[in-house]
């Protein structure tokens, strides 16, 4: 076994077993290794959300099935806004002499340098989930393609189905994610169409960061405001969880119509209770997969590097008892 190999053993269990009281990076996972195969790292979001879960056990049952063709390295931070975690992260994977990153970056920006020393060392860079600002790739002269859904089509397509029973004089309350991030802005601007075509406006559109414990805090404090809310249109299951929770504490359950995005697990209980309407379904199992297979066909056959749109699907009571 070469010094390199032992290394990445080292710092795999090093990590698993947390060898130090303040890690900097989530656990590193180092799936095969194999000097003639190729070297993918997936490098993720908060491995605190369900969905960045999932997102991780899709690409291990991927590796585990295709372990002739690539070795995977899964990585996480500790939460969505640990930026200079991802960062680090990713310079951790550019001394590692990975061949590709498969990222879902914290932020739209802040990880384009990082991304450009990658693509230096001739790194191929895949980027799935939330996308990469456009005008900063264009300012590095970098070309990363982006392998995910539509995220405005998604929002407007469940703002548009819990809103479709609306009346006029009807409130609307928004939260959006990191208000920064590429996502964000797409779900943002879904859920106001959806709000405009219903013909209602947005009485108050505030940022919960993705988390459920920031939604509920920020939820209750919407319900004091405006007492008579009707609806809230979360962009991520988490916070539709913490809106939940919020109202239900205030008493206010059956009067507020919640919509999520994500389809995790945990948000069907409360579909099928009715707390919450309706979620989409962005097959966050095989985002990494996709992103994932693009690397290996970029590394084999050198093609050409565009986005790819990836399926959406609205998730409802009826749905789920359909499956």
């Amino acid at each position: 076994m070469n010094w390199f190999k032992k290394c990445l053993i080292a710092a795999a269990i090093c990590q698993l077993s947390s060898c130090s009281e303040e890690p900097i990076i989530q656990p590193s996972q180092v799936y095969s290794l194999d000097d003639s195969k190729p070297r993918i790292a997936l490098v993720m979001k908060s491995l605190a959300n369900e969905f960045f879960v999932n997102m991780a056990s899709g690409a291990e049952a991927h590796q585990s099935a295709n372990s002739d063709q690539y070795e995977l390295l899964v990585n996480g931070i500790r939460n969505e806004s640990d930026l200079a975690q991802q960062v680090a992260l990713l310079d951790q994977m550019i001394s590692s002499r990975v061949d590709a990153i498969v990222i879902a970056p914290a932020d739209s920006r802040a990880l384009v340098p990082a991304l450009s020393r990658a693509i230096s060392d001739g790194i191929v860079v895949i980027n799935i989930d939330n996308r990469l600002e456009p005008e900063i790739l264009a300012e590095y002269e970098l070309q990363i393609p982006f392998i995910g859904p539509s995220n405005r089509e998604g929002a407007k397509m469940v703002g548009d189905y819990v809103l479709r029973d609306s009346e006029a004089g009807d409130q609307v309350a928004i939260l959006e994610g990191i208000s920064a991030a590429f996502n964000s802005v797409e779900r943002r601007t879904g859920f106001e169409e959806a709000v405009g075509a219903a013909e209602l406006e947005v009485v108050t559109l505030q940022s919960a960061d993705w988390d459920q414990t920031r939604s509920a805090q920020v939820t209750s404090g919407i319900l004091q405001q405006f007492p008579d809310l009707d609806f809230i249109l979360a962009a991520n299951d988490n916070m539709a969880l913490g809106a939940a929770s919020a109202v239900r504490l205030a008493g206010k359950d059956g009067q507020v119509k919640i919509s999520g995005f994500d389809n995790i697990s945990a948000i069907h209980p409360l579909i099928d209770s009715g707390a919450v309407i309706a979620t989409v379904d962005q097959f966050g199992d095989q985002l990494a997969v996709f992103g994932i297979e693009y690397a290996l066909e970029v590394l084999t056959t050198g093609a050409m590097l565009e986005d790819r749109e990836t399926p959406l699907e609205l998730i409802t009571k009826q749905s789920l008892i359909s499956d």
